[in-house]
């Protein structure tokens, strides 16, 4: 059979790798652009009133910019090594390559990347995505997977995490995986009104939203965390281990938690202990107009022309 530009027609193209994930990205445009517009309009806002407006609005965009994003994410149970293996199936050829693997609340990301690249006159750079969330078929996609020829790192890691493997996680993985999601958009749904609750007279109500907010993405956290009373098999590719810990993402979600929580509580304390305070914060208002208003003067204007109809003058006194 001949060569068409170099590659052989009718059979499959070399892998290359996958990019970033598209609603990963979508989601960072959108907090971002929303960042970006209100950094726009902040020059507008006169005062002191403009640096609580910058701390309060950037840091409300990035707990439900991180709130949503991590549902996306594949960081948050990582593993790496590099190891000699071998790389096609009924094939003796080895080849000294990266191999990654990360575990995410939608599925497993399998990554494959030559030491150097370009070996067995193959480009050794793989990024295969095996999903779970409903409405996919795991099972179908590793079928497909086979079917394609991928490399044996990768088929590998990815047979782990099927329903049919005798490691039997992948019930375990999939339902966290479900909790941690659902508990997420719970969580931002409370997020969104805690935004509405602080600029209503109703502070104390958003400093409760807050905290539920936060109880909701550590419920996410711990769902997730509850896979480590699961003992996952042992992944050998060649002469190397891979052992996996818990990822970027994961920290990340913890660490926002902690954060809404401590906000939660900032709220309420200052409520009931410093309720001037908590409202300047959020209001943006200046002190010093109390200061005017308890040393308010009178002004008294006179009518000369009401002595010709009326024949008294008229005093009218405003007090400001």
């Amino acid at each position: 059979m001949t060569l068409w530009n170099g590659v052989l027609p009718f059979y499959p193209q070399p892998r290359h790798a996958a990019g970033i994930s598209v609603p990963l990205l979508i989601v960072i445009l959108v907090f971002l652009a929303l960042a970006a517009s209100f950094l726009l309009i902040l020059p507008g806002i006169r005062g002191h009133s403009r640096w609580f407006w910058l701390v309060r609005v950037l840091l409300s965009l990035f707990i439900g910019a991180e709130i949503v994003a991590v549902r996306f994410s594949t960081e948050w149970s990582v593993g790496r090594v590099s190891t000699n293996t071998s790389y096609k199936a009924f094939s003796a050829a080895r080849v000294r390559a990266h191999v990654g693997l990360q575990v995410g609340l939608a599925g497993v990301n399998v990554t494959l990347t030559g030491n150097p690249v370009q070996q067995l006159n193959e480009t050794i750079d793989y990024n295969e995505q095996f999903i779970w969330r409903i409405g996919e078929n795991y099972a179908g996609a590793y079928t497909e997977a086979l079917q394609k020829g991928l490399p044996d790192p990768v088929l590998y890691l990815a047979e782990k995490f099927t329903p049919s493997s005798p490691c039997g996680v992948y019930r375990q993985y999939r339902l966290a995986g479900h909790y941690a999601s659902a508990t997420l958009w719970v969580a931002f749904c409370f997020w969104l009104l805690s935004n509405v609750l602080l600029s209503m007279p109703a502070p104390h109500y958003g400093g409760l939203a807050l905290l539920i907010t936060g109880a909701f993405v550590l419920f996410s956290v711990f769902a997730f965390a509850s896979i480590s009373s699961v003992s996952l098999c042992q992944l050998r590719l060649g002469s190397s281990e891979l052992t996996t810990h818990y990822g970027a993402a994961f920290w990340i979600t913890l660490a926002t938690g902690i954060l809404c929580l401590l906000l939660g509580v900032a709220v309420l304390s200052l409520h009931y202990a410093r309720t001037s305070a908590l409202r300047t914060f959020l209001d943006g208002s200046v002190k010093g107009l109390e200061s005017q208003a308890k040393g308010s003067s009178s002004l008294t204007l006179n009518n000369p022309l009401h002595k010709q109809f009326w024949g008294s003058d008229l005093t009218i006194s405003t007090n400001l």
